[in-house]
């Protein structure tokens, strides 16, 4: 069973926790170089720094050039200034490292499972924003349950290591996948269905469609994008991973219920047959097609009364 991290297993609220400033600029600037940047974008992070900025009261920058750099960060131009805001990827795009003790500071963050945003301006890091987003409570007895019943479960996520250990040790999650790109996804069902396993696919954005079409079962969250929701084979209507335990128990006492109605059926059938056949009719015995008529009515109903009787059971 493999999880998308963000509005999957958390709720993808995200909310600034820490604020540094590496150069002489306070912790306003950072935050409202971030927020204004990320207000073209649509990602859980981008909304939660410009609400922080909002609450503040700072009034955004003009933004020009504005890009998204898929599974990074977003990119733009502010008074000419080449504006850099992502993860851990993004320090690729400058030369500069970070001083010791900011690195000491983000390592401690990124320990407590929170997610570390760079702010890089031209090519130079002048800030460092933590977020934290909300595990949900559901995920925790979700996963219980799923590892009680004999699932392997996974988690893939485009976060830090840290914040993926952190995550899977919570929660009880058997192996994570970090930094992960949105199309390596993909990848990842298609590595793990080589092993001869059966996967499924739990997520809800638009980067989750191909591994929700590729899994054996696809599981899309209600609340997801219609992307995915198109794309996989089953939808929960709330955003309840405990739904998914009985996604599979009403799967496992429906075929329980069809095999016990097959043999009704073909128990009938077994011994209808040959009688209307006439294979006793030697010994005196024969069905009539009254008789049989009756049988047969009644066969249907013991099947159909078995069916009603899984409403009654538990999930």
């Amino acid at each position: 069973m493999l999880f998308d991290k963000t509005g999957t297993l958390t709720k993808g609220e995200y909310g600034v926790t820490n604020i540094i400033s590496i150069k002489t600029e306070n912790e306003d600037y950072v935050l409202l170089l971030a927020a204004s940047v990320d207000n073209e974008s649509e990602h859980s992070i981008s909304r939660a720094l410009v609400k922080k900025a909002k609450d503040k009261k700072l009034k955004l920058f003009e933004v020009k050039n504005f890009q998204r750099l898929a599974g990074i960060g977003v990119k733009g131009k502010i008074k000419e200034n080449t504006i850099l805001v992502g993860g851990e990827r993004i320090l690729k795009e400058i030369k500069t490292d970070l001083p010791n003790n900011i690195k000491s500071e983000i390592k401690k963050l990124a320990k407590q499972g929170k997610t570390i945003i760079y702010i890089i301006e031209n090519k130079k890091i002048i800030g460092v924003i933590a977020l934290s987003d909300i595990i949900r409570e559901e995920s925790r007895d979700a996963i219980k349950k799923l590892n009680d019943m004999g699932f392997k479960t996974a988690m893939v996520t485009g976060d830090s290591e840290e914040v993926a250990r952190f995550v899977s040790q919570e929660l009880g999650i058997d192996k994570y996948f970090a930094r992960i790109m949105p199309d390596e996804k993909l990848n990842i069902v298609k590595e793990l269905q080589k092993e001869n396993k059966k996967i499924a696919f739990v997520g809800d954005g638009i980067n989750d469609a191909p591994a929700l079409t590729q899994a054996d079962l696809g599981i899309a969250i209600g609340s997801g994008t219609n992307v995915a929701i198109e794309s996989a084979g089953i939808i929960l209507v709330k955003n309840d991973p405990r739904d998914i335990v009985k996604i599979i128990k009403l799967s496992q006492l429906t075929y329980s219920k069809m095999i016990q109605n097959l043999f009704w059926a073909s128990g009938y059938n077994i011994v209808a047959i040959p009688l209307a056949g006439g294979i006793l009719y030697s010994q005196g015995i024969l069905l009539q097609p009254a008789l049989a008529a009756i049988f047969m009515s009644v066969s249907t109903v013991i099947v159909a009364f078995n069916a009603i009787l899984l409403k009654n059971r538990a999930l």
